[in-house]
């Protein structure tokens, strides 16, 4: 019974030290630059804050990464100040150093004018377009969406 007891107490002992190993190693922060470049195309909110989320997770792994997020199509909604529901987190966001940058495309598709779109997001002349470059030069893509 003693043997028993002796064994499973190495056991237990074994299994904590792994479980604090693990734990440690989850703290260890990637200090790697990557460049990411976010594609949304959704008008659903969820998709929203799950993308936001999904940044914040990627600055707390990998804080040296350079992320942009391309907003084209119903995506274009998060940027648009009367209607997006995360105007302070994309500021909070931005000080961070991500871009969030408006499909200028989209906005004359849809008659938006840049005065109506978030004063901390940028512009470019065409989403997929600008997808493509940073594709071209190296950059990660993300689509963003369940």
């Amino acid at each position: 019974m003693k043997r028993i007891q002796s064994v499973l107490f190495l056991c237990m002992v074994l299994l904590t030290s792994l479980h604090l190993a693990a734990q440690e190693e989850a703290k260890v922060v990637d200090m790697k630059k990557h460049k990411i470049v976010f594609q949304l195309t959704s008008e659903d909110t969820i998709v929203h804050k799950s993308l936001l989320r999904q940044i914040s997770n990627t600055l707390a792994a990998a804080p040296k990464s350079q992320i942009e997020v391309v907003c084209h199509g119903p995506g274009i909604n998060l940027l648009v100040a009367a209607k997006t529901k995360y105007a302070s987190k994309i500021s909070n966001l931005v000080k961070e150093n991500v871009k969030f940058v408006a499909c200028e495309n989209t906005l004359r598709e849809r008659k938006i004018s840049k005065e109506e779109i978030l004063k901390d997001a940028g512009f470019v002349p065409a989403g997929i377009v600008e997808i493509v470059l940073k594709q071209e030069k190296g950059w990660s893509y993300i689509k963003a969406g369940f």
